[in-house]
């Protein structure tokens, strides 16, 4: 069996990104246009996704947003499912899963989503890097174009790019902000001119620049330094994992083939059309690497040789390093079953949560710091604090009663009435006093039970505690 070449310079290669040459500066990459089925495939899946998140804003159930992360209000709809600050703890379990569940797929199929799902790439790929490819040429004449002087043909080109660009960055810019506040409300801002909104015209002008700079600038720096998936990633995979991986038991040693060579060749002809087609200047010959995001760009432009090599498709494709070596398929690990389980836990636990969710969430404290007030006639009375969110699209009548004991009545603070009408996504609070005939009063410390009804029906019965005359 032929082991894994080892490269000229030795692991040296490990020591140092693609992106960064001797003398410590940037190596701009210049990816040749990629083509193939499976660049078809992203194309496409790609097209989908952006579909989604451009019209995302605009889809509405039942006259809200489907998806909404308003962080400065607190208040998110997800699935058009609406989550308040009082279910922290359920918003905070709906992370942990998708966090797991990223962890799960990654564990399975490597980092199939950096390549194929990340926002980061879609954008880049299908968005910027076509624009520039339609303006500029392929690599060859993009390097060509920023190696010579600045003449007209130059300025023009790179002007017109940037501010394509800008503008893109400015769309892409406001559809993040209707998912932030919404649509409507980002409709209201475009309709009543910056100078009405100074603070938030500067907000986005600030968010379309730093998404230009990361299009236009950063690119797949982003990918290595700034995002946590892919730093985290060598911690999730194993030998197990499938990544884009190059086959080095079929094609090492590799060289181009003559006729009459007497050493014996693998089926690499070390073209090197996977290194040039490479988003992040890898050669994923050298095996699975940090800046690697498994966008496939390299099987299509491998397969197209080994066909014209009239050799089998597959030298670089989607296996694990396992399979590779020992040839064995290996789809189920303990690592991946303890994850499934943990994964199915949590959206068991989810699920249930969400069945059994209140809609209506009431609380009701003992006012802090006070004790019992005589109000005369030998009448003994407690203030009490509410809290009543209403946590559906629909407009409820509440009521509230103290039944507890018999003798109680409940006095509203700043309400007429204990009877009020709660707005859809409202938050009701108040104050209120119950108060109980001293003569009915036995402890110093007796138990009231105060009942919440919402459109006349009992949703909660609240035990707390009223306090009394010392006897």
């Amino acid at each position: 069996m032929l082991q894994q070449a080892t490269p000229p310079q030795g692991e040296i290669y490990r020591d140092s990104i693609s992106l960064i040459d001797k003398g410590g500066d940037r190596n701009w990459v210049y990816p040749k246009k990629p083509k193939g089925p499976l660049y078809t495939g992203r194309t496409w899946f790609s097209i989908a996704l952006m579909v989604l998140l451009f019209t995302g804003p605009f889809i509405k159930l039942k006259g809200h947003p489907l998806l909404l992360l308003n962080v400065l209000e607190r208040k998110f709809i997800i699935f058009g499912i609406p989550f308040w600050p009082q279910d922290l703890p359920l918003f905070a379990l709906l992370m942990i899963t998708f966090v797991v569940f990223i962890i799960l797929f990654t564990v399975i199929f490597g980092r199939v989503f950096c390549g194929w799902a990340c926002p980061q790439t879609i954008f880049m790929e299908m968005l910027f890097r076509k624009i520039e490819y339609l303006i500029e040429g392929d690599a060859k004449a993009q390097k060509k174009l920023d190696e010579q002087d600045w003449d007209t043909e130059k300025i023009g080109k790179k002007t017109t790019k940037h501010v394509l660009f800008f503008l893109l960055a400015v769309v892409i810019a406001n559809t993040f902000l209707s998912y932030l506040i919404g649509v409507d409300q980002v409709w209201k801002l475009i309709e009543e001119g910056p100078m009405a909104h100074l603070g938030k015209f500067f907000a986005l002008i600030i968010f379309s620049t730093v998404f230009y700079a990361v299009f236009a600038k950063f690119r797949e720096i982003i990918c290595i330094v700034v995002c946590p998936y892919g730093r985290l990633q060598g911690l999730m995979l194993d030998k197990n994992s499938i990544v884009v991986a190059y086959d080095y038991v079929r094609g090492e040693p590799r060289g181009l083939h003559k006729k009459g060579r007497e050493e014996k060749l693998g089926d690499c002809v070390d073209c090197n059309r996977c290194v040039h087609v490479c988003p992040t200047g890898i050669d994923i010959r050298n095996g699975t690497q940090l800046e690697c995001i498994n966008c496939t760009a390299c099987i299509d432009e491998c397969n197209d040789v080994m066909v014209k090599m009239k050799q089998p498709k597959g030298l670089i494709r989607f296996a694990s390093s396992a399979e590779i070596t020992s040839g064995i398929v290996k789809r189920i690990t303990f690592r991946s079953v303890a994850y499934t389980g943990i994964l199915l836990i949590l959206m068991s636990t989810l699920t249930y949560l969400l069945t059994t969710r209140k809609e209506i969430d009431s609380t009701v404290l003992r006012t802090p710091g006070m004790l019992h007030q005589e109000q005369g006639n030998g009448m003994i009375s407690n203030m009490y604090n509410f809290e009543v969110v209403n946590k559906t699209f629909f407009n409820k009548h509440i009521e509230i009663k103290v039944t507890k004991p018999s003798t109680a009545v409940l006095k509203m603070v700043d309400r007429n009435s204990p009877q009020f009408e709660l707005n859809e996504d409202e938050l009701a609070k108040g104050s209120f006093f119950i108060i109980i005939p001293q003569t009915d009063i036995k402890a110093n410390n007796i138990k009231t039970d105060i009942e919440i009804y919402s459109n006349n029906k009992l949703i909660q019965t609240i035990e707390t505690n009223f306090v009394g005359p010392v006897k």
